[in-house]
């Protein structure tokens, strides 16, 4: 029960794990069949496979699992190169990977921000929208949201823990906020880091990043326009571009192709503030 209590309790934080399982025994082995081994995401371990090299090896094939979101099976002779031990048995191994719900944090409640809360919950994600407005920050406005947090986007990042596997979308309602929550937004670790806007709000935007002393590496990490280029109008349509430019980011591993040059969604004569404002 120990293992399965860690499973549930790393979840819930977000950690992704792998539960390997010796599916078969065919002579002597260390362990037997049902012989459990939790691997948690730094390397780490609850439960053993016997130990030694045996041990290792599997360790690194759930580690590779988690990476790649893929359960697997694989096989072990146990020779000498299996924890100096000639036990003359073979072992099959069940890895299944655990991988904790994606999470998205949306910044600011107004129109896009309440249609994308509702399609990443629908996509299996979970979802916090933060914004300063209480009138707008609550379930009767923002009814899929896991989480709503009341607070400005420039120190909400200060008071909330944000990882690697976490994705952030900037639907802030003007200039000056969708400026505070990029530099929030910028000191996590975030996954994905995506800006509702036009191409002329960009460039604004990211000379004053600069000007304030990010480096091009840092602002090289913000997607915008965000969204896939699918023609989107309104509040709905804008939310299922971003939600599908999310998706393809997550499959493909964050891999490049997915910069703003190919995903622009509002041209220089849709206006940036018109649109943000209005949608905000």
């Amino acid at each position: 029960m120990e293992i399965y209590e860690e499973i549930l309790r790393l979840k819930r934080e977000g950690t992704a794990t792998a539960l390997a399982t010796i599916v078969e025994c065919i002579g002597s082995s260390p362990q037997k069949q049902g012989a459990k081994m939790l691997v948690r995401d730094d390397g780490s371990i609850l439960g053993t496979m016997g130990g030694g090299c045996l041990e290792a090896e599997v360790i690194q094939a759930s580690l590779m699992a988690i990476k790649d979101a893929s359960s697997k099976t694989i096989p072990f002779e146990l020779t000498e190169r299996y924890g100096g031990l000639v036990c003359g048995g073979k072992v099959i191994v069940y890895i299944e990977p655990i991988i904790p719900e994606p999470s998205l944090i949306i910044l600011g409640a107004g129109h896009v921000g309440k249609a994308l809360s509702r399609l990443a919950k629908f996509s299996g994600f979970r979802v916090t929208v933060v914004d300063d407005r209480e009138e707008y920050a609550n379930k009767e406005n923002i009814p899929d949201a896991d989480k709503i947090i009341i607070n400005d986007f420039e120190t909400i990042f200060k008071k909330y823990f944000i990882d690697k596997n976490d994705y952030i979308v900037i639907a802030t309602r003007g200039h000056n906020h969708d400026l505070e929550a990029l530099k929030s937004a910028l000191r996590t670790d975030a996954r994905y880091i995506g800006l509702l806007g036009s191409k002329r709000k960009k460039t604004l935007l990211f000379k004053t990043l600069t000007n304030e002393g990010f480096l091009q590496d840092d602002i090289n990490r913000i997607i915008t326009p965000v969204g896939l280029s699918i023609g989107s109008v309104t509040p709905e349509e804008i939310a299922v571009s971003i939600m599908a430019q999310i998706i393809q980011f997550r499959r493909q591993d964050g891999s490049s192709g997915i910069g703003s040059s190919s995903c622009s969604r509002l041209s220089e004569k849709d206006g940036p503030d018109k649109t943000a404002s209005s949608f905000s």
